[in-house]
């Protein structure tokens, strides 16, 4: 077999999906070897402007658009992308040829002086990058400061240690997936904190037309993952979301049947929209599609699409 050129970004967060997914083709593949596998790193823009919001550089797939690139011209074969971060809107040529088995879908609360959100003080910072979390978190304690707050797990993660911040929300699948379990002082469960649209979910692309790389993939794909997280990534096409929306959308599967929910702030983030719904699995686009139209009915005025 020839070799496949793997593309993905060089954080330690980054190389630990990437070892994941290896793992998973060498396992289920058994005409791969390990010597037909090459990996190269990238760097996004996500990545080299770390010091700045997302929304002033860009917003959209700001961690995925230099490594589709190289798919597109051919350079690597296979990119692989945290689900959370790619275009609702998939390139016409690219294709997720693998949804991996989805990791811990929660936020996390991590701190050095305190052990839950409710413990905080009145003016306690708390550092996030993300407008979903901030809304989110002033729901279960109004009495906290959010600070914007980017860059790699270490290094929020130092900043806090520093004295710098009372407290850090990141996503669990990433802190569990460095083995830094230890530094976890709260878990927020879905329905008090909706996670991001495909939060945990390591997504494994393609290009469209190459038959060899998506029979490959196929046998590493998870489909209850790929139900789930594909409704909740619709839901967010359907209203247009971006990196600054205050939207989070999650499903489960239970017995064929889908159950998706999402919860969207209005521009002002004075007020919250909730709708649900459930349907069979065999309708996972049509329910993803439903509830985003719905949430954008209930919102009516109060939220522009982008």
């Amino acid at each position: 077999m020839k070799k496949i050129t793997i593309g993905a970004r060089g954080s330690k967060l980054s190389l630990a999906y990437v070892d994941k997914v290896k793992e998973l083709l060498l396992k289920k593949n058994h005409d791969l070897k390990e010597d037909n596998i090459v990996i190269t790193y990238i760097k996004t823009s996500g990545d080299i402007f770390h010091d700045k919001k997302l929304s002033e550089i860009g917003g959209k797939n700001l961690f995925c658009k230099e490594i589709e690139q190289r798919l597109l011209e051919n350079k690597i074969d296979i990119a692989i992308h945290s689900l959370k971060d790619m275009e609702s809107e998939e390139n016409k040529n690219l294709f997720v040829g693998a949804y991996i088995k989805r990791n811990d879908p929660r936020d996390v609360f991590i701190s050095t002086k305190y052990q839950n959100l409710k413990e905080l003080k009145k003016g306690s910072l708390i550092g996030s990058s993300s407008r979903r979390r901030e809304l989110q978190l002033k729901l279960i304690n109004p009495n906290i400061l959010i600070s914007n707050i980017r860059g790699n797990i270490d290094t929020r993660i130092k900043k806090l240690e520093e004295g710098k911040l009372d407290g850090i929300i990141l996503a669990a699948a990433g802190v569990k997936s460095l083995n830094l379990d230890n530094k976890i002082r709260q878990f927020f469960n879905t329905q008090e904190m909706i996670p991001a649209a495909g939060q945990g979910v390591i997504a494994v692309q393609c290009r469209k037309n190459n038959i060899e790389i998506k029979n490959i993939l196929q046998n590493i794909n998870d489909n209850e993952t790929m139900y789930c997280a594909t409704a909740e990534k619709e839901m967010l096409r359907v209203i247009g979301g971006d990196c600054d929306t205050a939207v989070g959308s999650f499903a489960t599967l239970k017995n064929d049947m889908i159950r998706l929910r999402a919860q969207l702030f209005s521009d002002d983030g004075k007020k919250n929209f909730d709708y649900e719904e459930l349907g069979n699995k065999s309708d996972y686009i049509k329910i993803g599609k439903k509830v985003g139209e719905k949430i954008l009915e209930l919102a009516g005025k109060s939220f522009k699409k982008k």
